[in-house]
């Protein structure tokens, strides 16, 4: 990839090969060659395996919350949430989420190598959400955005956890039908459709 630094190289390697396997038994080894680098060099870009999961997990994230944008206006705040859900719940998803929740989990021990993957670990969505939220017609769009990460997380969990998606995708259906109630209970503002 011409442009694309040797750190941002082996990163998207290491994305690609992750998803592709997982990380259970992975070693550093195993991982620089499988993407044609060596470990010395994962180690120098990265300060190890952690280091590096911690970056996928980041890269990932990053590239997530680039898709959180503004809905078709002709679509109803309700779609635009199931839209999100349908993405963010793909099986094509899973592995990059499994990976989330287990550094998160490390993180939240303390793990070293793992705790920078809590910087910004609801704050970094808390402003594209609650942006979007406002842009719907919701007044308190940050309160509204963390509660919809939460929920989120909670059903992506429970979805890697039992692979049953239709009582998942009922769950988040609640959570939304939820939110349309409130939506539409509040006096129309101007410049607001009703």
């Amino acid at each position: 990839m011409a442009g694309v630094n040797p750190r941002e190289r082996l990163l998207n390697a290491a994305i690609e090969h992750i998803a592709e396997r997982g990380i259970s038994d992975l070693s550093l080894r195993e991982l620089a060659a499988a993407i044609g680098s060596s470990h010395r060099m994962l180690i120098h870009h990265f300060g190890g395996r952690e280091g590096l999961l911690v970056a996928v997990v980041q890269a990932v994230e990053e590239r997530q919350r680039a898709l959180v944008v503004v809905p078709d206006p002709g679509a109803s705040p309700g779609d635009a949430m199931r839209a999100w859900w349908r993405h963010i719940s793909d099986e094509a998803l899973w592995p990059n989420e499994r990976l989330f929740f287990e550094l998160y989990g490390q993180a939240l021990q303390g793990r070293p190598g793992t705790t920078e993957l809590l910087d910004g670990i609801v704050d970094s969505w808390l402003e594209p959400a609650a942006t979007l939220l406002t842009q719907l017609g919701f007044e308190d769009g940050e309160a509204t955005a963390r509660l919809g990460i939460a929920v989120t997380r909670g059903l992506l969990l429970d979805l890697l956890a039992t692979r049953d998606h239709e009582r998942v995708d009922a769950a988040m259906e609640v959570h939304i039908a939820a939110l349309e109630a409130l939506l539409a209970s509040r006096p129309s503002r101007p410049g607001r459709a009703p």
